[in-house]
């Protein structure tokens, strides 16, 4: 053996190589993150690490596997989660309110047999699942107003539109865990326009309210006031009539000679006798 290789090196080079390639073909390396179909002419025959619920990525099914070279090929199938963009598209809420919806879905292909019997590959899948969602977020957004997807009743929303998807997506070996909706909007003109300015209405409407009620309890809270006032002073002047003389000569000097605090006072001079009850009432020798 040794001297066939040494008399024929390039000979003995190309036959090594073929036999690498043989065993290359033979034996592929599955990684963990993979799942890897076998078709053997064009028809499925096996699967090497198939996803299966609760076991971990980077158990037991990846590594070395065997393949017959040259007749069998690999389909690989992501065994990761993996997401799907769905197209801009318009939608009809039941206010007929036309709405402008981004969404996209989480998946993970758990049958990548039936996968590939049905899809093809990952990117065949893909582009069917695309108006798959887009038929069932429009279809789930015509059945709810508009301002439902602005309250915590959108999650619900939501959740119909993956169980709807899901049902559909189990065909293809598929499991929808999620859909989400990234941005609704409004078209741009006209419609936007108007429902910016009914909700600048509305909450214009809700603060006039808001201070209107302010209002009313401010004037009961004066009035209760007010009226304990009242009952107090009465209470006092009953018990004791000369500090209620007191009492009304000394508004009377505020408003005579330093006024409500309104309006500005000029200069006032009044001359008075020492024995003027007036003026007796600040010295205390009115009776």
């Amino acid at each position: 053996m040794t001297g066939f290789i040494s008399r024929r090196p390039v000979v003995s080079g190309i036959l090594a190589l073929l036999v690498l390639a043989l065993l290359y073909a033979s034996f592929p390396i599955i990684p963990e993150t993979k799942q890897a179909v076998v078709v053997r002419f064009g028809k499925p025959v096996a699967v090497f690490n198939q996803f299966k619920a609760g076991r971990p990525i980077g158990s037991a099914g990846a590594g070395i596997n065997f393949r017959l070279p040259f007749v069998d090929t690999i389909v690989w199938v992501d065994k990761r989660v993996q997401d799907v963009d769905m197209e801009r598209t318009q939608v009809l809420s039941t206010d007929q309110r036309r709405l402008e919806v981004d969404a996209f879905a989480r998946y993970r292909i758990v049958d990548p047999l039936l996968m590939v019997i049905r899809a093809g590959n990952e990117e065949q899948l893909r582009d069917q699942l695309q108006p798959i969602l887009r038929s069932e977020v429009r279809n789930e957004l015509g059945r709810v107003e508009f301002a439902s997807l602005l309250t915590p009743e959108r999650q619900g929303i939501m959740d119909s539109v993956r169980t709807s998807l899901n049902q559909i997506a189990r065909q293809y070996g598929v499991q929808v865990l999620d859909v989400r909706i990234k941005r609704t909007d409004l078209p741009e003109g006209a419609p936007l326009a108007s429902a910016f300015a009914r909700m600048r209405s509305a909450r214009e409407q809700e603060a006039r309210s808001i201070r209107a009620q302010g209002a009313k309890q401010a004037q009961i809270i004066r009035a209760e006031a007010d009226a304990e006032a009242a009952r107090i002073y009465a209470a006092s002047f009953g018990k004791d009539p000369d500090f209620y003389d007191f009492y009304r000569a000394m508004q009377s000097y505020q408003l005579t000679f330093v006024g409500d605090g309104q309006d500005k006072v000029s200069p006032t001079t009044i001359i008075l006798s020492p024995n003027d009850d007036y003026l007796k009432e600040f010295s205390g020798r009115s009776r």
